[in-house]
């Protein structure tokens, strides 16, 4: 898998670090109180945690329930819950810098790590919240951070209206809060492009899934 992506010469000849996140992110706001935060590049030196993601990593393929049968998810999956060690101590340092950054609005700490691996264009998923264990009036956020080939996050209010797109590259973080969870949705389309793979690694507080 990873030979279908070609690591930069700065990445290899230098060592992984996080952009500051305060006067860095932009903002934008949706409707019905949610919004998006974008970093592009938040992560420099990333090609070494991305490498050691497709290496250490233990994915595993999923079937799902889908209407009158069992299909296999479109993506290989993988699930760090509180207190576990994460595979790059990159992740570590970045899910303590989001916590401290988002503490006044988050009002607990990014714990868990869930891990997606997009092989190909042909890997996505549908749309979405994540609202799993929390009640249908609380909110939450997500923070994601994007590594290797870039992909779309498709973004739709749950009310309707127009989706938004948000292309997310390697190192670029993207955070959802607010009532982002709630009152939108978000999904990773196929595409007919040829395209490496991609790993997201997605930063939750606890009970959130």
């Amino acid at each position: 898998m990873s030979s279908a992506y070609q690591p930069s010469m700065l990445d290899l000849a230098a060592g992984v670090t996080l952009e500051p996140l305060p006067g860095r992110l932009t903002r934008h706001p949706l409707t019905a109180g949610a919004w998006v935060d974008v970093l592009p590049g938040w992560v420099h030196g990333s090609d070494s945690v991305f490498e050691a993601l497709l290496a250490d990593v233990d994915w595993r393929a999923e079937r799902r329930q889908m209407y009158d049968g069992v299909v296999d998810v479109p993506r290989l999956l993988h699930w760090y819950g509180p207190g576990e060690p994460l595979p790059h101590p990159a992740l570590t340092e970045a899910r303590q810098r989001l916590s401290e950054h988002y503490a006044d609005e988050l009002g607990e700490e990014f714990v868990t790590a869930g891990m997606c691996l997009y092989r190909d264009g042909r890997d996505s998923v549908a749309w979405h919240g994540d609202t799993l264990g929390r009640s249908a009036h609380a909110d939450t956020m997500v923070a994601i951070v994007s590594f290797g080939s870039p992909r779309n996050l498709m973004l739709r209010p749950r009310a309707g209206g127009a989706s938004l797109r948000f292309p997310v590259g390697h190192g670029d973080l993207i955070v959802m809060g607010g009532s982002c969870q709630r009152t939108w949705e978000h999904a990773i389309p196929k595409t007919a492009r040829p395209v490496g793979p991609r790993v997201s690694v997605q930063f939750r507080p606890r009970n959130v899934a």
